[in-house]
């Protein structure tokens, strides 16, 4: 295992807390607007199970963002995530808040982000991630730059990293392995 990796390893390990960016992390950065100018955005579900698979695991999941629409109200909701930041100019200061909500330390913390926004919160945090096609600037910052992009498996990529890194991607996926003798 490289030196890099092996950093990222001791980092995920420990998270309690993982936050992630909409646009060009659980999207792909692509911007669609109705005629009756509603915005609509596409996930993926492999980053909305991994999400899911991170919460059964006991890491706290939260969405800091930027832009504020009611699809990303509705994906939250959906995949149970409680802790949904829109609008959010200052995403520093909105960890900070969460952290001392939780009592946490920066230590515990992690962010994926992919643009230059989100780059003092990667910095603040002690994981930080980006998918493959997040700017350059990020991918030499962060702790994890995923092979896949944005809105394309990414952040499931980050998910079972952590889940890995912590000693419980195996429990997480022994659920929908195939039992012997079945």
């Amino acid at each position: 295992m490289s030196a890099i990796l092996e950093d990222a390893t001791a980092r995920a390990r420990r998270l309690s807390l993982m936050a992630f960016d909409v646009d060009g992390v659980l999207t792909d950065g692509s911007l669609f607007y109705s005629d009756q100018d509603v915005e609509l955005k596409a996930f993926n579900t492999l980053d909305g199970h991994g999400l899911k698979m991170l919460q059964q695991a006991g890491v706290t999941v939260a969405i800091i963002t930027g832009r504020r629409a009611r699809c990303v109200e509705a994906r939250a909701a959906n995949l149970g995530i409680g802790y949904l930041f829109q609008g959010v100019d200052n995403k520093l200061e909105v960890m900070n808040s969460l952290l001392a909500e939780l009592g946490l330390v920066s230590d515990a913390a992690g962010y994926m982000g992919d643009d230059l926004p989100d780059l003092p919160l990667m910095c603040a945090c002690g994981f930080s991630a980006t998918p493959g096609d997040g700017h350059a600037l990020l991918q030499r910052h962060a702790s994890l730059t995923t092979v896949r992009g944005g809105g394309r498996g990414a952040v499931r990529e980050v998910c079972e990293f952590i889940l890995q890194a912590q000693g419980k991607l195996a429990a997480a996926i022994a659920p929908y392995l195939p039992v012997a003798g079945r």
